[in-house]
């Protein structure tokens, strides 16, 4: 099978769309004109061009727009690298067949003489089988070559004539590099995008470690032989809390009755059980004989699904395992599971019946639990619970407990044959989520050990035939559903009824330029030059972008063409959805509305739009409610109420509101088309959260949510061609989503090596991905090299976070930096409280520096305003939580750009991870959270602990001329986002930054980042690797960053590190270890060095100043900063602005 490689320039970093504008700092920045104007000075060109891309690269140095400069800078390159080689096609083809059927000679001159002339003399110009550790996907199987690694010139016509021998023979072929650095590599595997290990000019990193005499002193003396704590020494024994980490809070240990070695007490207990499932029983019969259960009663046999009881109870009985679809509104949800559980307590066995019937959300569990509860006339925590993350309402007699998913995960750590469990129904499970792919393959291993269990699966009318055969064959039976007809109006018909007008797509389009000393970068495109975004296109979007839509809608108004011709495929317009929903209010009957948007920005947005619209935004005619599941379930709740009369309800929801629940008065809907969803590039290690369009499943489950209790209106804000390109189902999460919480879960459970337990997926992940996953667990420290669990991990298997954001908690609370940890983790786990207004983008940005001090951290600056980017965070809420107590939080928002739902679920977040860490042993209460903070002022310190929690996502700062820029060993170049602090900065007094995501638009961005020091890095990061003989130091992320120190150094740093591991380990293994008082001279001694002043601070750029966008495109808001003050460039529309020194 023919496997397609890229071609040897299809690679460029930030080439197309992106240029870089520039500008010294005393010269004027570029003017975004019409055709994009030029920076002034030495920094090169900054303006866009009509295709609305930046203008040319900037940098001091290199002028490359300069045809001058760019020949004779060619030349000078060519002479360097020498002539290109002949191919001879001949000799490679007959290479590359070899390498695609598993041979290979090992050896650079393995090619022959004839193969570009290297010859038997191996000089290095081909590499076989040669790779080095950043080669992500690039693999060796045995002693088998898996790629040729080509070094030598063959110009641009003989690399693409190679990559055509390549390809013919079924490999994959790409080009790393450019100029003099170019490498080809052709290979048996897929190939990531950037290799460090090819990358000579940036794919290492060299650092230089001093210590001053008098400090080398300090920690030398700190670490001698103390009788308060001895490394090595006997580690004291878990305790048994500590052992049994994992289950969830506050959960029951089971239902099961133990067998007792005595005859008499066998009999009490079966006794024992009789008299409470009489009682159960007398109790059941009680309730249905009143008024309100029995008015209950008649909603409930109207239901669909209630027609079917006795030939699904039937089906249960004699199946372990059923499939049961049904459309949305037929009652599977709620009157299933009422039925087995009536008929068990009817037939006297309410006692030995437990039935956990699993929700893929938490409102989800809460709503459907309050709904069968009402329907039984009692209250909740009775016969009907429910029990969601850091929240349980159950009893002891509790018989049908409604749970999400990860709840009945965590409930198999203690016990992985759910004894005592009768029944178990899995609802949703046509979402695909991972929770529940993985939920299933455990239970289909667990249904051979209790053949008494019962499985319960429920979906809608989606792909039930594929979880049948998932369960061998499994019985399937089919709720048909009733919903009154629903009108269904695309985009083009919702522009002809309603005359909304469309706005020009390309007046709302941002882009953003930015120089970093010598230049930066415009982005931006217009309508017109839709076709120029280096974005990833999608196929819905090609659909649209080959439409003439002239042609196509000329049965429409000439209005309607024209909107239909600006509407863009690529954003969702805010503007049009508050114009339906405030059409629907003037003009249409009464009845609530619902809108499906992708997040909670977009709902912010939205809801912001509504108040301020004629109708809409009067509360005594329409309520608008928000709807989105992080909200607290007390919020969530007010949905399912009816308005007043005379008021109409707007719930404005993610696709939450797709099928966990159901509000019954919702007439209209408002479709966006969109859903915010993880995609993972397993080979790129790239993850990223973006909108994407929904398959056709999901929009049909939408519109059937308007015709729940009379005929309603669906309008999809998205036209008919657009519908037609949608996939038909979602692509399951485990597809796409990165994986380590599951392989850790996995591991946690007891499951076995992960690659093949993961294989008996119903749709297994791609091995690489869970490569990837397990490699990040080992690297953290949660696993070992051979995949066993370590103490580490099994806490961080407890917390229901990203291992990484658990393990900054862990490290938190040991280092006495607890409350700000527990700020960030919070927000890192959730979402940034920051907003950036489109037109206070400036002001915004200044804010959150403002909070970040000199601190050069996101985190931080959310702390100061949460108290009083890490620690941009951290100031941030402190900041809020100052003002809330003096009642003046909403200026303190409005003043500072911050939103304020977002900081009151970050504190209530906070909350919930002290009560988890309370349960692992590594927060007690009794003690209080100021003594876990004693250092949280240490701004050393608590950076440390941030580098601990998200290492290894570490980059590397560099001077490039006159800017900075950063590295990944994952993907070379990166830009840093424009939200962060840590952008458009002058100088850095670091040479690294973690950062806690990576986010693919135009280019890969960097989100969330606080500098490092080398010294937080050596004795926080991954493990020291020796450096390569001949020389002292370390190595770190597999040579990628490479410490050197004289060989004094070097011990001293050796010898500290290791009493630190192991001060953790014994930490780790026993949370009640006061690691201050056992390891004070070890604490200290780390202190001391994260404390000093540091030699690694890199030098400020000399020049900035940056382009702005062109006619298409968007506003570039280039800024650079140089020694003698930033510049500052802007190109808005047909005109920009340009910083002056």
């Amino acid at each position: 099978m023919m496997r397609r490689g890229r071609g040897p320039n299809r690679q460029r970093r930030g080439g197309r769309g992106s240029g870089r504008g520039g500008g010294s700092g005393g010269g004027e920045g570029g003017r975004g004109g019409e055709e994009g104007g030029r920076g002034g000075g030495g920094g090169g060109r900054g303006g866009g061009g009509r295709s609305g891309r930046g203008g040319g690269g900037g940098g001091g140095e290199q002028r490359w727009w300069d045809p001058a400069w760019r020949a004779q800078r060619l030349a000078a390159m060519g002479k360097e690298r020498g002539p290109a080689k002949q191919v001879d096609g001949a000799a490679w083809a007959a290479r590359f067949r070899k390498l695609a059927a598993g041979g290979g000679a090992v050896g650079s001159g393995a090619a022959g003489g004839g193969a570009g002339g290297s010859g038997a003399s191996g000089n290095g110009a081909v590499e076989s089988g040669s790779m080095g550790s950043g080669a992500a996907g690039a693999q060796q199987v045995g002693s088998l070559p898996e790629e040729i690694v080509i070094r030598e010139n063959y110009g641009r016509e003989g690399t693409e004539q190679l990559q055509v021998l390549a390809e013919q023979a079924g490999l994959y072929f790409q080009t790393y590099g450019k100029g003099t650095g170019t490498v080809a590599v052709a290979s048996r595997v897929p190939l990531p995008s950037y290799r460090a290990d090819l990358d000579d000019r940036h794919g290492r990193s060299e650092r230089q470690i001093t210590v001053s005499s008098d400090l080398h002193q300090h920690v030398s003396n700190l670490l001698a032989p103390s009788s308060s704590f001895a490394p090595g020494a006997p580690t004291p024994a878990p305790p048994a809390a500590s052992a049994a980490a994992g289950a969830a809070p506050g959960a029951q240990r089971g239902a099961s009755v133990a067998a007792t070695p005595s005859q008499f007490a066998a009999s009490a207990a079966a006794n024992a059980l009789r008299i409470q499932s009489e009682a159960l029983r007398a109790e059941q019969n009680r309730r249905k004989s009143s008024p309100a259960v029995q008015a209950m009663m008649a909603q409930r046999q109207r239901l669909p699904a209630f027609k079917q009881r006795e030939e699904l109870l039937r089906a249960v009985q004699q199946s372990q395992v059923l499939v049961v679809s049904g459309e949305t509104g037929c009652g599977k949800t709620t009157q299933l599971p009422q039925f087995i559980l009536e008929s068990e307590i009817d037939a006297g066995r309410g006692a030995q019946t437990m039935i956990i019937c699993t929700q893929p959300r938490r409102i989800s569990a809460t709503s459907v639990a309050g709904r069968v509860a009402a329907e039984r006339g009692e209250d909740v925590g009775g016969s009907v619970g429910y029990q969601i993350r850091m929240e349980s309402r159950r009893g002891p007699n509790t018989r049908l407990l409604f749970c999400t998913t990860g709840v009945l995960l965590r409930r198999l750590v203690q016990e992985p044959d759910l004894a005592g469990v009768s029944h178990v129904m899995v609802d949703e499970i046509h979402e695909r989520g991972m929770n529940e792919d993985f939920l299933l393959i455990i239970l289909r291993d667990l249904l051979p050990r209790r053949p008494d269990l019962r499985l319960v699966l429920m979906s809608a009318t989606i792909n039930a035939e594929l979880f049948s055969e998932y369960f061998n064959k499994a019985p399937m039976a089919h709720i048909p559903g009733f919903t009154h007809p629903v009108e269904q109006l695309f985009l083009e018909h919702v522009l002809e009824r309603t005359r909304i007008p469309i706005r020009d797509q390309g007046q709302q389009g941002r882009g953003f330029s930015r120089g970093g000393g010598g230049g930066g970068r415009g982005n931006g495109r217009g309508r017109r030059e839709r076709t120029a975004s280096v974005a990833k296109k999608d196929p819905v979007s090609d659909a649209w972008e080959d439409l003439d839509v002239w042609s196509h809608y000329s049965a429409f108004s000439r209005p309607t063409q024209e909107s239909l011709n600006t509407w863009s495929p690529d954003k969702l317009d805010i503007d049009l959805v508050a114009s339906v929903v405030e059409h629907i209010c003037r003009n249409e009957a009464e009845g609530a509305v619902l809108v499906f948007l992708t997040g909670w920005d977009e709902i912010s947005k939205l809801l912001e739009a509504l108040k301020g619209m004629p109708v809409a935004g009067q509360p005594s005619k329409v309520l608008l409610l928000p709807l989105h599941g992080s909200m607290p379930t007390i919020h969530q709740k007010e949905i399912f109420n009816r308005p007043p009369p005379g008021v109409r309800k707007v719930v404005l929801a993610t696709n939450i509101a797709e099928t966990s629940i159901t509000i019954d008065d919702v007439v209209y809907v408002v479709d966006c088309g969109k859903a915010k969803e993880t995609s993972y590039d397993a080979l790129n290690k790239l993850a990223c959260l973006l909108p994407s369009w929904v398959s056709k499943a999901s929009a049909h489950q939408r519109r059937g949510r308007a015709g729940r209790v009379q005929p309603g209106v669906c309008f999809h804000l998205y036209p008919k061609v657009v519908y037609d390109s949608l996939l038909e189902f979602q692509l399951p999460e485990i597809l796409r989503t990165p994986l380590q919480e599951l392989c850790l879960q996995i591991k946690h459970l007891g499951l076995g090596h992960v690659q093949s337990f993961l294989s008996k997926a119903m749709q297994p992940p791609e091995p690489l991905a869970v490569q990837n996953a397990v490699q990040l667990l080992e690297t953290i420290g949660a696993l070992t090299p051979d995949e066993q669990l370590t103490s580490l991990g099994c806490h961080l298997a407890a917390l229901p976070v990203e291992p990484r954001i658990g393990k900054m908690l862990i490290f938190g609370a040991i280092f006495n930096c607890l409350a700000p940890a527990l700020t960030i983790a919070a927000s890192l786990a959730y979402r940034d409280p920051f907003v950036l207004p489109l037109d206070k983008k400036e002001m915004a940005d200044a804010a959150k520096k403002e909070f970040a001090k000199e601190s050069r951290s996101d985190h931080i600056a959310l702390l100061n305003a949460f108290e009083g980017d890490h620690i941009a965070l951290l100031n941030a809420f402190e900041g809020w939580r100052a003002a809330k107590m003096q009642r003046q939080e909403r200026d303190y928002c409005w003043d500072n750009f911050l939103s304020a739902p977002v900081l009151q679920m970050v504190a209530d977040m906070r909350g919930q991870f002290l009560l988890l860490l309370s349960d692992i042993g590594f927060y007690d209460p009794r003690v209080g959270l100021n003594e876990y903070s004693k250092l949280a002022s240490d701004q050393e310190m608590l950076s440390a602990v941030i580098c601990a929690g998200l290492y290894p996502s570490v980059a590397q700062i560099r001077r490039q001329g006159k800017r900075f820029v950063f590295f990944t060993k994952d993907d070379g170049r990166v830009e840093m986002h424009p939200s962060s602090v840590n952008a458009f900065c002058p100088s850095f007094s670091r040479p690294c930054l973690v950062y806690n995501e990576k986010v693919k638009t135009s280019d890969i961005f960097l989100r969330d980042s606080t500098m490092v020091s080398d010294f937080a890095l050596l004795m926080f990061g991954g493990n020291l690797e020796p450096a390569p003989a001949g020389r002292t130091g370390f190595d770190m992320l597999g040579g990628y960053l490479h410490f050197s120190a004289s060989a004094q150094t070097a011990k001293l740093v050796q010898d500290l590190r290791q009493q630190l591991d192991s001060l953790l380990r014994d930490k780790i293994e026993n949370p009640s270890l006061d690691v201050h008082a056992q390891g004070e001279r070890v604490v200290a001694a780390v202190r001391s060095l994260l404390s000093s002043p540091h030699a690694d601070s890199l030098p400020p750029a000399e020049s900035g100043g940056g382009g702005g966008g062109g006619r298409g495109g968007g506003r570039g808001g280039g800024r650079g900063g140089g020694r003698h003050g930033g510049g500052r460039g802007h190109g808005h529309g047909h005109r920009g602005r340009g910083g002056r020194h």
